[in-house]
């Protein structure tokens, strides 16, 4: 067999499109996860806001984001997807200036909202856009590899943002950095090469499933159920390890080792994707997040918090791409936006019940029930997914 064949059978996968829609993912989720672990002690140091209303501000960013998900999935599939792209990322990138200039705590839950929407539209518009790029055959791989770019942001924003809050005690690079680093995002999804796909359904009567894959509402649920524990992880981690196991400045460091799991689980699934392995994937994704999270809340001492973060990365990494392979394939090719954005809805609704329930649970007794709460509900998502969203899956995939 000459390299040409090869060539023909195996389509090329990394090309500077998918490079630069991949950078622009990841520069877009560092912008963001910069934020995350210092929000919650931005907002009760600055605005002085107890720990359940502190959730309910910052779960309103999950909640606007949850709102316009599937609008933008609408969105996706029937406008020019690149100029689209665009709008929303420098939409999204703006927004980051806007916390410099909250004095109370109702113009910044006014800002953190409105920028949750932004997010919103973006991710399903990159997401797409990504999907678009991929060759057909690789599609399994693509997916996972666009991924990678999420969880490299998600070791590297965390642990920067920390570093520069423990060394300096000042919010305001860190609201800067994210200024810039989105910025440089944008610019990356401009360099996209990619014809605009035609909108096949402008002239259609508008209904329930242009805004929402229908056949994948019921897959919808172990995603909540999931994301639920994911909201009270990442958000109330810093303020968790701080707080009740003693971790003042290492914090950062369980990103890191969660994003390793992350990225090597990544590189493994997307082979198990191209084989068919969709729903099997998920569930080894759901065990190996159960484990984890049981290390997470059975030993509350800096040993059982950082290996846990291993297990976990490995675990979210196995499930969420190969949940969002489960809403593409369920989805004809014109209906990829939608499939995303209800994948995406489902996430969202997840962490922020996770987030608002989270900080609840902790304002009453602690953290610790916080996170024993998340394992007891994704114990029940995985019941409901292996007994029952499996078996749906398989009748009515399409590939």
């Amino acid at each position: 067999m000459n390299s040409n064949e090869v060539n023909r059978e195996r389509p090329r996968l990394w090309t500077p499109s998918f490079c630069a829609v991949a950078a622009g993912n990841f520069l877009l989720f560092f912008s963001f996860y910069l934020l995350l672990p210092i929000l919650p002690m931005y907002v009760g140091e600055t605005f002085h806001a107890d720990k359940a209303l502190t959730g309910m501000v910052l779960a309103s960013y999950t909640i606007m984001a949850l709102l316009v998900r599937p609008v933008s999935g609408f969105m996706v599939d029937s406008f020019p997807r690149k100029k689209l792209l665009i709008i929303c990322y420098t939409i999204f990138m703006l927004f980051f200036c806007g916390y410099l200039l909250a004095g109370t705590l109702l113009l910044f839950t006014l800002i953190r909202a409105t920028h949750g929407a932004a997010f919103g539209l973006v991710t399903v518009s990159n997401s797409t856009m990504a999907i678009d790029i991929m060759p057909a055959e690789r599609r399994g791989e693509g997916i996972g590899y666009y991924g990678v770019s999420n969880n490299l942001a998600m070791a590297f924003g965390p642990s920067i943002s920390l570093y520069f809050y423990e060394t300096l005690h000042e919010f305001t690079p860190i609201f800067m950095i994210s200024v810039v680093t989105s910025l440089l995002g944008l610019c990356c999804v401009s360099l996209i090469k990619s014809p605009d796909k035609t909108p096949q359904t402008t002239n259609k009567a508008l209904s329930l499933d242009r805004f929402v894959l229908v056949k994948g509402i019921p897959e919808m649920l172990p995603v909540i159920f999931f994301s639920f524990s994911y909201g009270i992880l990442s958000t109330y981690l810093a303020v968790y390890g701080r707080t009740e196991i003693g971790i003042t400045d290492g914090t950062g460091l369980f990103f890191v080792i969660m994003a390793c799991g992350l990225v090597l689980s990544r590189l493994r699934v997307g082979q198990l994707l191209n084989r068919g392995k969709v729903w099997q994937s998920i569930l080894l994704g759901m065990i190996l997040c159960l484990i984890g999270f049981g290390i997470f809340v059975l030993f509350r001492q800096p040993s059982g918090f950082y290996s846990a973060a291993f297990v976990l990365g490995l675990g979210y990494g196995t499930m969420c791409s190969s949940l969002q392979a489960m809403f593409i394939n369920l989805a004809p090719h014109n209906r990829r936006g939608t499939a995303n954005s209800t994948y995406f809805t489902a996430w969202d609704l997840g962490i922020g019940i996770g987030v608002f329930v989270g900080g609840h649970i902790a304002e009453v007794t602690n953290y610790a029930t916080a996170y024993r709460t998340g394992l007891c509900v994704s114990a029940v998502g995985c019941l409901i997914f292996y007994f029952i969203i499996r078996q749906h899956f398989e009748r009515n995939k399409l590939r």
